[in-house]
């Protein structure tokens, strides 16, 4: 009797045991489906019934593989090719409903997964996939729009990022706190990027924005904030550094109240750019010029680009006043930058429409005998001629050219027309042409990656023999690069002679002399204007010659304008003169008279 009671109860256990398992399957959130090999339905629960039903053609869920087969057509394939006795056959497969087979607020992606039970039997898993696609899709859409406001290289907020916050504290109404914007550009990346390679330039930039971060984040634990702000100081909020782009970035902070703020700012930033970088193993030194501009409360209308323009137009007007330095915006600044940008923009189509012309400025061989060569060279100088404004002088639109970019651009120009000149000239006067023509050289011209073989080519097609053509460059650009340097000697050894123009004036010395690739030391007329009056000046001017002549260099007074002055420095041994004395530049053929007429 007590062995039948003990098998009663297990059958009541095992009975509960089962009754649990189906109320188990019969509430599960998930669709549960058991078919044969074919798909044929053999026991479903109610949230496969749920989640099939709208799928069925007939209304019946005879057959697993049927009942998709319009969204899932290549399931029942799946299945025939699966020949292990057990396993899973495809697991978490996405299928999207369309608005054929789903009505507003019902499932519009099924998750299925099939598993083979045994060789006789196939279970499928069904789930509502909706909401998973969503926050999917809602994650995605947040990391390409973090994505589209990050800067790929210095991981700091880009140009739209700093537009966005920007525009926040624009349309904000009734605070009393102001913001600053301070747009910075370094003022010799070009070269460092040139000289160094372009992954040491991004590591620099890096540098740079970890700098930018630092000043800020201590500047505002100073005045009181947290260290990350309202936001993190590099994704917006009190504090924001961007980069905008190259080697500009910006830097924007609120909750100022008094212009001095944004300015001490501003000079906290150089301090912290101005100390060396260490990149790949070189001390770099990056200085940098701020354009700030602060909010006065009073430019209504105006957007973020705007102001992002206004503070760069102030960064290149510290640019233009030496760099390494800060310049509050004005408005005075957009007018004038208004100005800059209008002839950039015509001299593009004087470049386009040959408006350019050259002219030609006589330089004499002061003899010792006392005679004088007229034909001992010329000096090649650029002209505008505007059609509505007329004789455009150089002062107006060299500066807007090296800015721009233009400059190489009429560099190359007139050195391809002065040689073609040259070669005219030779032909028509013979021994009374001048012998060697010299032509202004530009920082971009040499940073041009091509340009010795331009200059290679332009030789050869004009015929202009190389030691009749000397390049000059100004005493600071040959004396402060080494870049520079190393392309100098690149000319030497084509048998270009080189010039050193404006000499007094720039950053080398008599004692530095030597060091540079130059044959002719040309000395600055704030010199020889005053040779006759002066003594002051007569020695500089002696001590000039008598150095250059001992490294075997000619030297030649630039700006003589007198008799005077002429016998000044021909006193002191000048080896050549130019200036208004002897003649103002002349186009080609006026030169060829002139000549004629010395002769």
């Amino acid at each position: 009797m007590q062995t039948l009671h003990s098998e009663a109860a297990m059958q009541v256990e095992q009975i509960d045991a089962y009754e649990a398992l189906v109320q188990f399957l019969y509430r599960a959130p998930i669709g549960l489906v058991q078919t044969d090999l074919r798909g044929s339905v053999e026991m479903l629960n109610p949230m496969a019934s749920n989640l099939l039903m709208p799928l069925a053609r007939d209304g019946g869920l005879d057959n697993l593989f049927a009942t998709l087969e319009d969204v899932a057509p290549r399931l029942k394939e799946m299945a025939d090719s699966f020949d292990q006795p057990s396993g899973v056959v495809c697991e978490a497969l996405r299928v999207p409903l369309g608005p054929d087979h789903s009505a507003p607020g019902a499932p519009q992606v099924l998750s299925i997964s099939l598993l083979k039970l045994d060789p006789e039997r196939l279970m499928a898993a069904l789930t509502d996939a909706t909401l998973e696609i969503q926050r999917e899709q809602e994650n995605l859409r947040r990391r390409l729009r973090s994505a589209a406001r990050t800067d790929i290289l210095t991981r700091l907020p880009n140009r739209a990022a700093a537009v966005e916050q920007l525009q926040t504290l624009l349309d904000r109404t009734g605070s009393e706190d102001r913001f600053t914007l301070l747009f910075i550009n370094c003022d010799r990346f070009r070269q460092i990027n040139d000289t160094l390679g372009q992954s040491a330039g991004d590591r620099l930039l890096t540098g740079i924005g970890d700098r930018l971060l630092a000043a800020l984040a201590d500047r505002m634990r100073a005045g009181g904030l947290p260290a990350n702000g309202r936001i993190d100081p590099a994704a917006g909020g009190a504090g924001l550094v961007a980069r905008l782009g190259g080697d500009e970035f910006v830097v924007l902070l609120d909750g100022l109240r008094h212009p001095d703020e944004a300015e001490r700012l501003a000079l906290r930033l150089l301090d912290a750019l101005a100390r060396p970088h260490q990149v790949d193993g070189h001390e770099v030194a990056c200085r940098a010029s701020i354009g700030v501009f602060w909010d006065a409360g009073a430019d209504g209308g105006r957007g973020a680009d705007d102001i992002i323009g206004d503070a760069s137009i102030a960064m290149v007007e510290a640019k233009r006043a030496g760099g390494a330095r800060h310049l509050v915006f004005e408005a005075a600044m957009r007018e004038r930058a208004a100005r800059r940008a209008d002839i950039e923009a015509q001299l593009r189509t004087a470049l386009a429409e040959e408006q350019l012309f050259v002219m030609y400025q006589p330089v004499v061989g002061l003899n010792p005998d006392g005679s004088t060569d007229y034909s001992a060279g010329v000096e090649a100088l650029v002209r505008w001629q505007h059609p509505v404004r007329g004789l455009v002088p150089p002062f107006d639109f060299i500066g807007v050219a090296e800015e721009c970019g233009l400059i190489d651009a009429i560099g190359d120009f007139v050195l391809e027309r002065s040689c073609l000149d040259f070669m005219r000239w030779r032909e028509q006067l013979g021994e009374a042409a001048p012998r060697l023509i010299a032509v202004n050289l530009s920082r971009a011209q040499l940073a041009q990656p091509d340009w010795m073989a331009k200059v290679a080519a332009m030789l050869e097609r004009s015929g202009m023999p190389a030691a009749s053509l000397q390049l000059e460059v100004t005493e600071s650009l040959a004396a402060q690069d080494e870049h520079i340097q190393v392309r100098l000697h690149e000319l030497k050894s084509l048998g270009i002679k080189l010039a050193l123009d404006d000499f007094g004036t720039g950053y080398s010395s008599l004692s530095s002399l030597h060091l540079l690739p130059v044959d002719t030391v040309k000395i600055d007329r704030s010199f020889v204007c005053k040779a006759d009056t002066s003594h002051h000046h007569r020695v500089l001017i002696e001590a000039t010659v008598k150095v250059a002549q001992s490294l075997g260099m000619n030297t030649v007074a630039e700006g003589i304008e007198t008799q005077a002055q002429a016998d000044a420095v021909r006193a002191q041994f000048c080896a050549k003169g130019q200036g208004y004395f002897y003649s103002r530049p002349l186009v080609s053929t006026a030169l060829v008279e002139w000549l004629g007429a010395q002769r």
